[in-house]
C-alpha cells in the first residue's frame, strides 16, 4: 500500500484586494514552466472531439496512476512574498463555514459554474483531475494541481476544462488548453509542496471563460488557518466522478509537507479542484487559496494541500499574462 496518495487541497486568508490583473510584488522565484497545447483552432477542435462523453465517463482519477511520494524530494519551506487577494467575480465574500466530510453540493450560486473536471492523457491513458476558474486578466486561467498538469517527466496532452460537468454532460462546453504551466519546483523535482498548476483555455465559440462561467477569487500569502469549503470530482470509491464533492471545516498544519489539512473523504480524481475561504454558500463565491492535493492512506479522514505562497503567486501572475 502506497504511504501517499494524490487528492487533497488546503486554504488561508484576505488582505489587501486586487482587482483582475493586478500584479502584486512576490519574492524573487524561478519563472514558472510553460507547456504549448492546443494552439491552433484546428488542434483545439481536434483535442475538443476528442473527449467524448463516453471518454469521459471512462477517464480514470489520476493518482490510481501514480508512484508514492519521496521525501527527499520535498522542500524544507516555501517562500512568502507580500499578500495578495484577488476578488471573485462576482465579489460577494461573506464568511460561512459548518464541518461537512463529504458529500454532493445540492447548493447553487457561482461554484457550480466556475468548479469542474479536468481531462486529459496521460502516459496513454485518458485521466480526469479538478479544477477552477479564477479572476483573472486574460479571463481564461484555470488553477489546479501541479500533478494534473505534469507528472513524471513530462505535460499532459489533450487537456481540457469542463465547467460545471455532469456526468458526462458539458453544459458550459469542452475548454481546451493553449498552454498548461506549474511551479517550477513541481515541473523540476514534482516537491509536493508546490503541487499547484495553471492552464490558460482557448476562447470557445467567441468567449471567454470567465465571461461565461464567471470566477472565484485567489488569495496568496495568507494566514495559515481558516474555515474553508473544497470542491472537487472524486472518481474512486465511494464515489464515481459523476457529481461535483464539497467538504467544509477548519484547517490545520499539514503532515509529510509545509501545506494544510482538513478533515475531507473525497478521493482520487478530486485533485486540483479549489479550497475556498471566505466562501459564501448564498453567492457560491470565495477566495482561492489552495487545491486538493493528496492522501496519506493512514489517515484517509484528512486531505493536504500546499500553501499558496510567493511562487504559487508567481504562477497565477504568469497564467493571467499569458
Amino acid at each position: 500500500m502506497r504511504r501517499t496518495v494524490w487528492l487533497s487541497a488546503i486554504v488561508l486568508a484576505a488582505a489587501v484586494v486586487a482587482g483582475p490583473g493586478v500584479t502584486a510584488a512576490a519574492e524573487p522565484a524561478a519563472t514558472p514552466t510553460v507547456h504549448l497545447g492546443a494552439t491552433t483552432q484546428a488542434e483545439a477542435a481536434a483535442v475538443a472531439a476528442f473527449w467524448t462523453p463516453e471518454r469521459m465517463r471512462q477517464a480514470v482519477p489520476l493518482d490510481s496512476l501514480l508512484d508514492p511520494v519521496d521525501a527527499k524530494r520535498l522542500s524544507p519551506d516555501v517562500a512568502r512574498g507580500a499578500p495578495q487577494v484577488v476578488a471573485p467575480t462576482p465579489a460577494d465574500v461573506t464568511p460561512l463555514a459548518f464541518p461537512n466530510g463529504g458529500s454532493a453540493w445540492t447548493g447553487a450560486g457561482a461554484v457550480v459554474n466556475t468548479a469542474g473536471r479536468v481531462f486529459f492523457t496521460f502516459q496513454g491513458r485518458t485521466a480526469s483531475c479538478s479544477g477552477n476558474a479564477v479572476t483573472s486578466a486574460n479571463r481564461s486561467t484555470v488553477i489546479t494541481a501541479g500533478h494534473c498538469v505534469k507528472l513524471e517527466g513530462s505535460f499532459h496532452t489533450n487537456w481540457t476544462f469542463v465547467p460545471a460537468y455532469n456526468n458526462g454532460t458539458a453544459p458550459f462546453g469542452t475548454w481546451t488548453a493553449r498552454a498548461t504551466m506549474a511551479t517550477p519546483q513541481w515541473v523540476a523535482t514534482e516537491d509536493i509542496n508546490f503541487d499547484i498548476g495553471a492552464a490558460v483555455v482557448n476562447p470557445l465559440n467567441g468567449q471567454n471563460l470567465t465571461d461565461v462561467v464567471g470566477a472565484q477569487g485567489v488569495a496568496f500569502n495568507q494566514p495559515r488557518a481558516a474555515a474553508t469549503y473544497a470542491f472537487g470530482w472524486p472518481a474512486a470509491a465511494p464515489y464515481d466522478g459523476t457529481r461535483m464533492i464539497y467538504c467544509s471545516g477548519n484547517t490545520f498544519n499539514a503532515f509529510l509537507s509545509t501545506g494544510l489539512g482538513m478533515t475531507c473523504n473525497m478521493t482520487g480524481g478530486a485533485s486540483g479542484g479549489p479550497w475556498l475561504r471566505q466562501f459564501s454558500e448564498a453567492s457560491g463565491t470565495g477566495l482561492v487559496n489552495s487545491v486538493n492535493s493528496y492522501k496519506i492512506n493512514f489517515f484517509p479522514m484528512w486531505m493536504f494541500g500546499p500553501f499558496f505562497g510567493a511562487d504559487a503567486q508567481n504562477l497565477y501572475n504568469a497564467a493571467q499574462a499569458a
